[in-house]
């Protein structure tokens, strides 16, 4: 396979991950060593169990591990802008932090580029392994959140995304906006695409987010997404004058 990526930096933002911490970086090494140049850049987005303590760990047996820490939780968005913002690679892949996105299916992302694509994006539509009520909240919140902004993207709430880096750091930043990253590539002219990808079940920890709150959460940002979109102006260039 040609690679279009020179180097990959693998952006993983925690918050109070401490079980899934070593696990998880070993099997990005594995999925990604002999195939690819990589970097690993988690994010401790301000955790007060021993996400600290097992990072510094892994960094003795993980050279390509670098680690960055916000004092104070951000929350999920910021801690992504805080790695990406880091990365040495042209382009980025993001992995939510409690193991529930297979590292293996990196590779899928990567043989799906394509001319003018910006951003591939991880469809768990067939495969999630949540609960039930999860998983309906999940199906409601999309297509109605696909309708809307018409973003051609099945599954947005997908932790696991592959983007060019510097597409990234074009786009308007405000918090939560990793739920809304492929409407907000589209709204700057980038081009979108999605892949199945395997979805696991969470072996520790507990998720962060509760469903009444997600989706109280998620109904202002969509309004806030609507607002953006509206207002967007994408300027046609006719000639470059030298």
């Amino acid at each position: 396979m040609n690679n279009p990526i020179h180097l990959l930096s693998v952006v993983v933002p925690v918050h109070n991950e401490a079980e899934n911490i070593k696990p998880l970086i070993q099997e990005i090494e594995d999925a990604l060593s002999n195939f690819i140049e990589f970097e690993i850049v988690y994010v401790n987005d301000g955790s007060n169990d021993d996400t600290a303590k097992r990072l510094a760990e892994a960094k003795v047996c993980h050279p390509k591990l670098r680690v960055i820490t916000h004092v104070h939780s951000c929350g999920q968005s910021t801690a992504v802008r805080t790695g990406i913002k880091d990365a040495r690679g042209d382009w980025v892949a993001t992995l939510d932090g409690d193991g529930q996105n297979d590292p293996a299916d990196i590779k899928k992302l990567i043989a799906a580029i394509e001319n003018g694509v910006d951003l591939i994006g991880g469809n768990r539509r067939h495969a999630r392994r949540d609960t039930w009520i999860k998983r309906i909240s999940s199906v409601v919140a999309n297509t109605v959140r696909s309708k809307l902004l018409r973003d051609s993207t099945p599954d947005t709430g997908c932790g696991l995304k592959l983007i060019k880096r510097e597409v990234f750091l074009d786009l308007p930043y405000f918090d939560h906006m990793h739920r809304f990253l492929p409407a907000l590539v589209q709204r700057n002219g980038g081009s979108v695409i999605s892949v199945p990808v395997n979805h696991r079940a969470r072996e520790h920890g507990q998720s962060k987010y509760g469903t009444i709150d997600r989706l109280l959460v998620g109904i202002v940002d969509l309004a806030g997404m609507l607002w953006l979109i509206k207002r967007s102006k994408r300027p046609v260039i006719s000639q470059e004058l030298s």
